[in-house]
């Protein structure tokens, strides 16, 4: 019988230990954030707070991702939605777990009550056959041991897709695409979904239990921030 194929880094290709999984330790580490980030736009700062001087004076909607979209990442989890390709989810979900103990540490978070995976209309779960922020929800769910709760929360207009769309055609793309039509029993929520880019999405649903006093923080894999906020610090 052949042997099985050796486990190899999925950026570097070298053969991985026992003890790794999808990348190699060298890779992980340096594909992660490497310092405070602003939980409100991304931008890099000097000590780890909940935002930057500019966000402060809005304190926008917490986002938590473990690394930048743009920062090596950025293909493998393209692949989970495009190709069903899963290799890294595992990997990457364990970061952002790592990522959120460190915040909760530090007092800038307050873990969630359950997490709520951003729904696909029922046309584009049929022809991708999964939702990849569900397969993120549930691994987040497994891990933490938090409720996840997929029911109530439906996206009831099928859009065209994001990519390649400016702010205002987002906005426009997304007026009353989704609908929450049962009672929630939670006050606090993560809504999950693979990468947040403009943060258009994950505010359209934001809104909709904000409007029932249901705070929202937002997961995910990664965040596709704006140019050149990485190379930014600011107290």
């Amino acid at each position: 019988m052949a042997g099985s194929l050796p486990n190899r880094c999925l950026l570097c290709h070298q053969s991985l230990n026992s003890t790794e999984a999808g990348f190699c330790h060298v890779c992980l580490h340096s594909g992660l954030y490497h310092s405070p980030i602003c939980l409100g736009c991304g931008k890099s700062m000097q000590l780890e707070l909940e935002y930057c001087g500019e966000c402060q004076k809005h304190q926008p909607r917490k986002v938590i991702a473990p690394c930048s979209y743009h920062q090596g990442f950025g293909p493998w989890i393209a692949a989970i939605k495009y190709q069903g390709q899963f290799a890294a989810l595992p990997i990457l979900c364990h970061a952002l777990v790592e990522r959120l103990s460190l915040l909760e540490q530090q007092g800038l978070i307050t873990l969630p009550q359950a997490i709520v995976p951003v729904p696909l209309h029922a046309n584009r779960l049929r022809q991708r056959g999964f939702n990849q922020a569900w397969l993120i929800a549930h691994e987040l769910s497994q891990r933490l041991q938090l409720p996840l709760v997929d029911q109530g929360l439906t996206r009831r207009q099928d859009t065209r897709p994001q990519a390649g769309l400016n702010g205002v055609q987002r906005r426009r793309n997304l007026q009353d695409a989704f609908e929450l039509n049962v009672d929630f029993a939670y006050q606090r929520i993560a809504l999950v979904d693979d990468v947040v880019t403009t943060g258009t999405t994950v505010a359209e649903i934001a809104r909709l239990f904000e409007a029932r006093y249901v705070h929202v923080q937002i997961w995910c894999l990664a965040r596709a921030e704006a140019p050149g906020l990485l190379e930014i610090t600011d107290l």
